[in-house]
């Protein structure tokens, strides 16, 4: 502001080029009268005689310092902080405090404050779990169903929605009906025969994806189709956090800008909402989606038979109970007496006729060793819906 007027412009039109007032602009030219402008004390603060006048004492910050130190060997709640400080000198009678802003910077000034800084432990990389995935060797698709959706004067909605985890390759299909085994196959054989196999696709424990729970050794239609195309099926553990991220994150954008966004009028005004969403999606992540791990063509001439003998590997994430053990397919396993409440990958292997368990932890998420080894064998039956 000084520089212009000196260099003629008018005070009036400086103060309105900077947006202050005529008489800030009168006061600091009178200020700097005389003066060379790299040489100006440019803080806008009162003269040193007030400054000093309202620095705090060496008495005060004496007092400070030493009800900090009190505060941290006898505080019940460990608090030792700013706000505890001026909290107990105001509790005992101390008058003409600082504020708890000029406490915290006396702290900074004196070296009171700790160094150390809280190490936040490094999230593991997505799909940890799976070293394939984890390398960004193989792709996994995760997929889920949004509930509870009703169109206004219309049906009730149900929504499969998927998500891949290195390519960001979303679906959704919304439905007038609850979601079926079919409904999920159905939905998946479209997406995959367009944009092809991923390595493996994940489920929560939903018995549509499943099949039934209260039979043991039952393999679903779903894990049957994925079993028959070469995509091993994982299911993730039940009231774990984290193993869903994804498509739970999905699931809350596609709710957010398509569901909420609009007022659908029928089904199939939703259906074209998301499909101009989805499609949209597709060409914002095309580079993401260039450099994820490929995915292999769906095979021609494919046919899916229910009851030819299911073969490949299914992944079970599960948490061990009190004496070390699992539920897989509604039969109990010993995984290890020693591994107790922890995480677990169970691979069952049926075309080998065994069941793998492999140690987990988010914390060493690269060390994963076998932890047992056990004999399953898939009885062979018809298969019923």
């Amino acid at each position: 502001m000084v520089a212009a007027v000196r260099r003629g412009e008018s005070q009036r039109a400086v103060a309105r080029d900077f947006g202050v007032s005529l008489h800030t602009v009168q006061r600091w030219v009178d200020r700097v009268t005389g003066q060379r402008l790299d040489r100006v004390d440019w803080s806008d603060r009162p003269s040193g005689s007030v400054q000093a006048n309202n620095r705090t004492s060496a008495g005060m910050e004496a007092l400070i310092l030493q009800t900090r130190k009190e505060l941290r060997q006898e505080s019940d709640l460990g608090e030792f902080g700013a706000v505890a400080v001026h909290r107990a000198l105001q509790q005992g009678g101390v008058r003409k405090l600082p504020n708890i802003r000029t406490i915290g910077r006396i702290f900074a000034r004196r070296g009171q404050l700790d160094a150390r800084r809280r190490l936040r432990r490094q999230a593991p990389p997505p799909g940890w779990y799976l070293p394939e995935v984890a390398a960004g060797r193989a792709e996994l698709d995760q997929v889920d169903i949004v509930e509870g959706l009703k169109i206004k004067d219309g049906p009730l909605v149900e929504v499969v929605n998927a998500v891949s985890l290195h390519g960001g390759l979303v679906a959704s299909w919304p439905q007038a009906a609850s979601v079926t085994a079919p409904a999920v196959q159905k939905a998946l054989r479209a997406h995959w025969r367009r944009w092809g196999l991923p390595t493996y696709v994940q489920f929560d424990n939903d018995t549509i994806f499943q099949g039934p729970h209260h039979l043991p050794d039952v393999i679903g239609r779903v894990m049957r189709w994925c079993l028959s195309l070469g995509v091993v099926p994982v299911f993730a553990p039940p009231r774990e956090t984290g193993f869903q991220a994804s498509i739970e994150n999905y699931n809350g954008q596609w709710q957010a800008k398509v569901w909420s966004r609009f007022e659908h009028s029928s089904l199939t005004a939703l259906q074209q909402r998301s499909a101009q969403y989805v499609t949209a999606h597709h060409r914002r992540t095309a580079t993401r989606r260039e450099a994820a791990p490929t995915r292999q063509p769906f095979p021609k001439g494919w046919r899916l038979d229910l009851q030819t003998h299911p073969r490949g590997q299914l992944i079970f994430i599960r948490r061990t109970n009190p004496t070390g053990e699992v539920t897989l397919l509604g039969r109990t396993f010993l995984v290890d007496s020693h591994w107790v409440g922890r995480l677990v990958r169970c691979e069952i292997l049926l075309h080998k006729g065994k069941i793998r368990f492999f140690q987990l932890r988010r914390r060493a998420p690269k060390e994963q060793p076998l932890l047992n080894e056990v004999v399953y064998h898939l009885p062979e039956r018809p298969f019923h819906e």
